[in-house]
């Protein structure tokens, strides 16, 4: 008996999902940003980030309410974030040197 079930039998067949795009890859001309529009957003994304870090640690020393580990998760956030940010550049600017570099 069950040496004659087959397992792909009892799979059923797949269905197409259509995924539904949004933000800078749709169609809709309102949802589309520019690429100065986007880098403009990402930096505003890690000031804030830094901000929010900075006014954690200045909570917790000057004495206010603040859990540590708060203070710790917040600072690590915007360290990671301003990390990525810096490793992006690099690589953009070593595209930059590598196109420049071509002979055309």
């Amino acid at each position: 008996m069950i040496n004659s079930v087959n397992p792909f039998q009892l799979a059923t067949p797949p269905t197409k999902v259509q995924p539904k795009i949004t933000g800078i890859n749709a169609n809709n001309t309102e949802n589309k940003l520019s690429f100065a529009e986007t880098l403009k957003q990402s930096i505003n994304d890690i000031n804030k980030a830094q901000l929010e870090s900075d006014k954690m640690t200045e909570a917790l020393a000057s004495g206010k309410n603040v859990e540590l580990h708060d203070v710790m998760i917040t600072a690590q956030k915007s360290s990671i974030t301003l990390l990525t940010t810096i490793e992006v550049r690099n690589k953009v600017i070593e595209a930059y040197q590598e196109m420049m570099r071509m002979q055309v």
